[in-house]
């Protein structure tokens, strides 16, 4: 009874676990190019009362084993890459990715480089192209400061037209892939970064070699369902509440053994 404890805890705490992570899908229901992550569970060490095959009498073993579980334990939050629902904005510098890939972005610093789904670009105070947290597109793209009109083609290639009338293409957005996107590390600011289990980067251009394309004017939202996060929350409520059940068993019965003790 005493192992029923800290067995239906583990579960506890499990889902406690499991409410955070969809609390935090839910909250982030309207972020741009927000995926939702899924949490992985794994049952605890088994205490082994008796092996399997053992004999339990003379020439006959036994077709399984007796043994009892420890709980079980959070062993991973998953990060679900689908694509979420494009939403027109009628703005330029608002792009969307077509499939695979992560816009680039430099971090002020140390110049590393950071990844995004979140495409609502601003132009900075000399023409920079940067995200509205002021990170720099990766490699770096400036719209002169004469141009009158700017638009992204499918291919990223960044067209401008000046106030003399010419035309000219004034950088281009690379984009990156990754072998493993779920491995990647959240880092706030609608920003991944590279691990080990992500594997390194292979950037390349919109529409080609596997890469998606860019949809300018349009913005990827979240791919977070709420009626999925809901029946989550339920199921992780209702599991929570019946763990707490078991601990209020094994209470009654330990209970009832000490009443039996003194009596």
């Amino acid at each position: 009874m005493l192992r029923s404890f800290s067995t239906a805890a583990t579960g506890m705490a499990a889902q406690q676990m499991m409410v955070d992570v969809t609390a935090n899908n839910l909250a982030n229901i309207n972020t741009n190019g927000f995926k939702r992550s899924q949490i992985d569970f794994q049952d605890l060490l088994y205490l082994k009362l008796r092996e399997e095959g053992t004999e339990v009498s003379s020439g006959i073993k036994s077709p399984s084993g007796l043994e009892v579980g420890s709980g079980v334990r959070a062993a991973s939050t998953v990060k679900v890459f689908s694509a979420g629902e494009l939403a027109s904005t009628d703005r330029n510098l608002d792009l969307a990715i077509g499939g695979d890939g992560f816009f680039q972005i430099t971090m002020p610093g140390d110049g590393t480089i950071k990844y995004t789904r979140d495409g609502a670009f601003q132009q900075g105070p000399n023409g920079e192209l940067m995200t509205s947290s002021g990170y720099l597109i990766e490699p770096a793209i400036t719209i002169p400061t004469d141009a009158t009109s700017v638009n992204v083609g499918t291919d990223g290639g960044v067209n401008i037209t000046t106030s003399s009338g010419t035309q000219s293409v004034v950088g281009t957005i690379q984009l990156a892939r990754f072998p493993n996107p779920s491995g990647l590390s959240s880092e706030g600011d609608n920003l991944l970064a590279q691990t080990e289990a992500s594997g390194s980067p292979l950037t390349g251009t919109a529409g080609a070699n596997g890469f998606g394309s860019i949809q300018a004017g349009f913005l990827e939202k979240s791919n977070v369902q709420m009626i999925t996060e809901l029946v989550n929350l339920i199921t992780a409520q209702r599991a929570y509440e019946t763990n707490s059940r078991a601990i209020r068993a094994a209470d009654d019965m330990l209970q009832q053994a000490i009443q039996i003790a003194r009596s």
